[in-house]
């Protein structure tokens, strides 16, 4: 089936890392993109045509997350080595290291100002950060097992979290409490974080299923079972009326949170999907998964009026009456089954000029800036020694001169 003029289309897909992409991030600009990976690398990807990439070498582990900050000055990463991670995005790639995590560090976020930043930890915590000091602040304990992620609200004053104690909390930023939690008795949330206006959290289920609550009566508001597989991540749109699912079963789905119905179900990567994002703008999204292909997708979603969608999509859709994400009182959850007729889009099939950017590929080394301290301390501890030496040297041939006269 050939895809209509507003179906996702895939432009182009990025090579270069070595192993699976773990998560990819836009910068707020929207003219770059930032990956993780198994290959302990972070990579920095120019839209721009024959324009190099970036490989950020420092890490010793697995990369599990990356994020630009809102002003797209920074770059942070966390990794199962313990640590986090602040670059400088350009060919210097200077960058800091925190240590305060106890097990490996499985999500960074920033708060929309930029100046805090969440970690999440195996080390069952969540850490938060100030970035004007780039100091450790506070951590939040009360899941009993891993933390996978942890997300501010866009207005800074909630944090979500996901954890395999098969938990979602809502915590306070000022209290530094837990005020929600969301119990799951079947699986774990892989991925948790909040829709646009913050009235909602979408979760993204080890039992195949993907989840939007509704915080302000703490309710299961709609329920997709639309995946064969794990979900991975989910990502909302800007507009906050779709959301994207990334799944093991090597899939993406679209899903238009309006009228509660999947859309499109996009195939490209060979193997599971992990991460996968909308850029700032929403005209774009990224994914990434276990075949080490970073591909980019564009949609345009906001040039066409929600209504005209559904209209024009209204064959492919099941009528059913679903849950509004708009009610304050949601009705009953409407579970979706793969009954629905959707569209399908496979790129390897229907894409024969596929761009493929495979640019050179420059290492950025970094020492981190306690490393970077310590060295100078080595240099200055061994310049003042050679200084003692010489002075001692020269009284000792004074007092020899001396002797003779």
């Amino acid at each position: 089936m050939a895809s209509a003029p507003e179906d996702p289309v895939l432009e182009r897909y990025f090579k270069g890392h070595k192993a699976a992409i773990t998560s990819v991030d836009f910068s707020p600009n929207g003219k770059q993109l930032a990956t993780a990976s198994w290959d302990t690398f972070l990579m920095l990807w120019n839209f721009r045509p024959q324009t190099r990439a970036f490989r950020y070498v420092g890490h010793k582990d697995v990369v599990t997350s990356v994020q630009f900050s809102p002003l797209g000055n920074l770059l942070a990463s966390a990794s199962r080595d313990r640590t986090v991670r602040l670059w400088t995005p350009d060919k210097r790639g200077k960058s800091s290291e925190f240590r305060a995590h106890t097990a490996p560090v499985r999500s960074v976020d920033f708060s929309a100002d930029g100046q805090f930043l969440a970690t999440a930890s195996e080390d069952k915590s969540i850490k938060i950060w100030n970035m004007y000091r780039q100091r450790f602040l506070y951590s939040l304990y009360r899941h009993t097992h891993w933390v996978r992620c942890a997300k501010f609200s866009p207005d800074g004053r909630l944090i979500v979290s996901c954890s395999e104690d098969k938990t979602i909390k809502i915590w306070d930023t000022t209290s530094k409490q837990c005020v929600s939690n969301f119990t799951d008795s079947v699986g774990f949330a892989n991925f948790v974080d909040f829709n646009p206006n913050g009235t909602c959290i979408a979760s993204a289920g080890s039992d195949h299923t993907v989840k939007i609550w509704d915080i302000r009566v703490n309710k299961l508001l709609q329920h997709y079972q639309v995946h064969s597989c794990g979900v991975n991540c989910v990502s909302f749109h800007p507009s906050g009326n779709y959301l994207i699912t990334a799944s093991s079963d090597a899939t993406l789905k679209i899903l238009d949170l309006l009228e509660g119905r999947l859309i499109y179900t996009l195939q490209g990567h060979t193997g599971p999907v992990f991460t996968v994002s909308f850029s700032k703008g929403g005209e774009l999204f990224s994914s990434g998964g276990a075949d080490a292909q970073v591909l980019l997708w564009r949609t345009n979603f906001d040039e066409l009026n929600c209504k005209d969608v559904i209209k024009r999509n209204l064959k492919r859709l099941h009528l059913d009456s679903p849950p509004h994400l708009l009610d304050i009182h949601p009705r009953i959850p409407h579970s979706h089954e793969e009954k629905i007729e959707t569209v399908e889009i496979n790129p390897k099939l229907e894409v024969m000029d596929l761009q493929t950017s495979t640019p050179p590929v420059v290492d950025v080394l970094s020492f981190d800036s306690t490393t970077t301290v310590s060295i100078l301390e080595q240099r200055l501890t061994l310049t003042e020694d050679k200084l003692k030496d010489c002075l001692e040297n020269q009284q000792k041939l004074c007092n020899a001169i001396q002797q003779k006269s």
